[in-house]
């Protein structure tokens, strides 16, 4: 039974239940005084107090997707071993193909599809799993030569790639948002910031070390554009994340405006923290730490010309603080353009992100066919 299985979820609950009957039927005889009642007492509640907590783990891991499997959990990751043919030049290959939940009919013409693909980055030998959107019009006869927009869809940490999908509805949504002509059909490719499981690496390319940054700014896209039709002109690429996801898209979009021309960050935070799930991120050399701060950035460096969204809540984000301060440093600084989401109330969770993400996406795709 997987980890995200509904079917262990309801054995981990069902055990709790079945626990605890036991614990209130039992608990007369147990009452007695001697090691064999005490040890019976002590078992009992420490098996349903187990069992509690791991139902309340599994349910909140399906509700935010902090995990994908149980070598996910337990730090044995073994999802880059995938060999990658590099004829084409791509370092792409496809591995799987699905609908779209919720798409009329079960034609790619008509739904769209997601393709689970296995990506290898050129310069920087980095190898992860994504789920890329390809939206119904890539399929349809007469768009055969037309040429998509495409956006790098990142998770927070650790989060998993599958969640993008089937809890934050990104798919879904584009495909929805396009067929009532709210935004251009797009190419999604949906992915976690994670390159190096269970390292943190933040986007950052650390010096002796994965070169996260450069795996998204460049590898990426040119994996994608050698494999699927996306626009090759300037601008016509955009990043959107969640939390650890949507510091990466700002900063990705900040550093290298000549890919990206708009980037969204859903509760994102604008300096990389340091910590045991990054280790030492920039050994010393300032350049790299200067970097990743996004304040420094706007301080320090040309402003660059592109178009950031930041989302927060008046309750329940700790980042709404930063984020109206970082609209002002922004305001102040052109040609970059600044738009924002602000609600009432919302926490740092998909719910609150599911809420943002139409809107998010909307924008996003303006600003890339401005472009």
């Amino acid at each position: 039974m997987g980890l995200t299985s509904d079917v262990t979820l309801a054995v981990a609950a069902g055990s709790a239940v079945a626990l605890f009957a036991a614990t209130v039927w039992l608990w007369p005889r147990l009452a007695r005084r001697g090691p064999r009642a005490v040890t019976g007492r002590i078992g009992l509640l420490l098996a349903t107090q187990v069992a509690l907590f791991a139902s309340v783990g599994l349910a909140a891991n399906q509700a935010f997707g902090f995990y994908a499997g149980w070598a996910d959990l337990f730090g044995q990751e073994d999802d880059l071993g995938v060999v990658v043919d590099h004829a084409g030049g791509g370092g792409l290959e496809v591995l799987e193909n699905e609908r779209v939940a919720g798409a009329p009919g079960a034609l790619p013409a008509s739904g769209g599809r997601v393709q689970k693909v296995a990506v290898a980055g050129r310069t920087t030998d980095i190898a992860t799993h994504a789920y890329v959107y390809l939206p119904p019009e890539y399929f349809q006869p007469r768009h055969r030569a037309r040429t998509f927009p495409a956006a790098i869809v990142l998770t927070g940490y650790p989060g998993t790639a599958r969640a993008l999908v089937d809890k934050l509805h990104f798919p879904r949504t584009a495909r929805e948002l396009a067929a009532a002509g709210r935004m251009e059909p797009m190419i999604l490719v949906m992915l976690r910031p994670t390159v190096a499981p269970p390292r943190d690496t933040e986007c950052v390319d650390v010096p002796g070390g994965p070169q996260a940054e450069s795996f998204f700014a460049k590898d990426l896209p040119e994996a994608v554009g050698a494999h699927y039709r996306v626009d090759p002109k300037p601008g016509r690429w955009g990043v959107i994340g969640d939390s650890t996801g949507g510091y990466c898209a700002l900063k990705l979009a900040m550093h290298h405006p000549e890919v990206f021309g708009a980037g969204a960050g859903l509760s994102a935070y604008y300096k990389a923290p340091v910590d045991a799930t990054t280790g030492d991120l920039y050994r010393g050399d300032e350049r790299v730490r200067d970097r990743a701060d996004l304040w420094w950035c706007l301080e320090h460096l040309p402003a660059p010309d592109t178009s950031l969204l930041v989302t927060s809540s008046k309750s329940g984000e700790s980042n709404y603080k930063d984020t109206l301060e970082f609209v002002e440093r922004v305001k102040a600084a052109p040609p970059t353009r600044i738009s924002s989401i602000i609600l009432e109330r919302g926490g740092h969770n998909f719910n609150t992100w599911r809420r943002e993400i139409p809107a998010a996406l909307e924008w996003m795709s303006g600003r890339l066919a401005g472009a």
